[in-house]
């Protein structure tokens, strides 16, 4: 059923703000680059499944950066599948990832650091950067360091780049920066005209076809007026909001959220913002921070995948005990996986056992 706001935009407008071209034109470049793969089963199945899977949002799972934050909607996508993957991290306390090593300082209470730290078996659900990174990069192999540190920098506030971090920390200043990344870069420019007691107001707001805005030092928390004035900030802000052609958060909640404080920081205010559950709901891609750790469809779809890969069925009743022993083995069928990363599987598949082979031949 069509939507009041379809019926009151017209066509090339409503087209233009769901980014269906974007789509259209990405359907048509795997259309053509897999055609004889998709030949087999029909154009028009294809062209179901893909939109099945951007309404799904898993269209951008193993997909290049470069798509992945073409749209709000990727962006959001990203954002919970992200989410989804990773966040028993924090619900079971499970390091995933072993690629990046940090040094195991911990801040207090106080945003202090601790000395360093051999084990981390006191909050075993803490991470550096580099290491959020690869967990990142598991879903979108090109993604840039720079976004990560970024958003390390919300939650660190200085430059120990290899300290820990928590999951749900990390996640909420990660969605900001992420999803805001236009509107954040043009912020840090006004804060520093601020700063300067420049007139914001000239400040040229980045666009897609131009990246000709002016270049500036990472915002300085240490100033000496300690930070700027948050009503004057706040104006500048609605105005932004107002002309930029990019996701901004609504600016009521960005006017509430400041209403209590007479100065903030550029990272004072970013930590604001990653911490507001009123601008995390506005944006819908994740949970409250209370929720983050509870998603019972994917608990049980894990459970599923978990029972096929041991080739346990899970279908009958567990007993009062909790024990789900004497369960008939079975065969398991395949999973079937949305189009585009099925056909980066097949490709990852055959340069695998290409390379076995390899192996092997030099190993005689």
């Amino acid at each position: 059923m069509l939507s009041p706001e379809r019926l009151s935009l017209p066509g090339p407008e409503y087209l233009a703000q769901r980014h269906v071209l974007t789509y259209m034109e990405d359907a048509v470049s795997q259309l053509l680059e897999n055609r004889e793969d998709i030949s087999q089963y029909g154009i028009a199945r294809f062209f179901t499944e893909y939109f099945n899977s951007v309404r799904q949002g898993t269209h951008i799972l193993f997909r290049e950066f470069s798509f992945v934050q073409a749209t709000p909607h990727n962006r959001a996508s990203f954002l919970r599948t992200f989410w989804r993957c990773f966040r028993t991290l924090g619900k079971n306390g499970a390091v995933l990832c072993e690629y990046g090593k940090g040094c195991g300082r911990k801040r207090n209470h106080q945003g202090t650091l601790k000395g360093k730290t051999e084990h981390r078996n006191e909050s075993s659900d803490l991470l550096t950067a580099q290491e959020y990174h690869c967990l990142l990069q598991l879903l979108c192999p090109d993604f840039p360091m720079e976004l990560t540190q970024k958003a390390a920098r919300i939650v660190l506030m200085d430059d120990a780049m290899d300290c820990l971090m928590s999951f749900s920390d990390f996640l909420f200043a990660f969605q900001i920066q992420f999803y805001y990344s236009e509107f954040l870069e043009s912020v840090a420019v006004i804060y520093q005209d601020l700063l300067a007691g420049k007139n914001p107001n000239t400040v040229i707001v980045p666009t897609s076809s131009s990246g000709q805005h002016r270049q500036r030092q990472p915002p300085n928390d240490c100033s000496p007026l300690d930070g700027v004035d948050a009503s004057v900030f706040y104006q500048c802000l609605e105005s932004l909001c107002d002309r930029s052609k990019y996701s901004c958060p609504p600016s009521a909640l960005v006017k509430e959220m400041l209403s209590s404080a007479q100065r903030l920081t550029f990272y004072g205010f970013l930590m604001a913002l990653a911490k507001d559950q009123g601008i995390n709901r506005a944006l819908g891609a994740l949970p409250d921070k209370g929720d983050l750790f509870v998603d019972p469809e994917m608990d049980q779809e894990l459970e599923k995948l978990v029972a096929q890969v041991s080739g346990v069925s899970i279908s009958g009743p567990t007993s009062s005990s909790g024990d789900t022993a004497n369960l008939p083995v079975r065969n398991s069928p395949r999973i079937n996986s949305p189009w585009k990363p099925l056909h980066h599987w097949r490709k990852m598949d055959a340069e695998s056992e290409g390379s076995n082979e390899e192996t092997d031949s030099s190993e005689n």
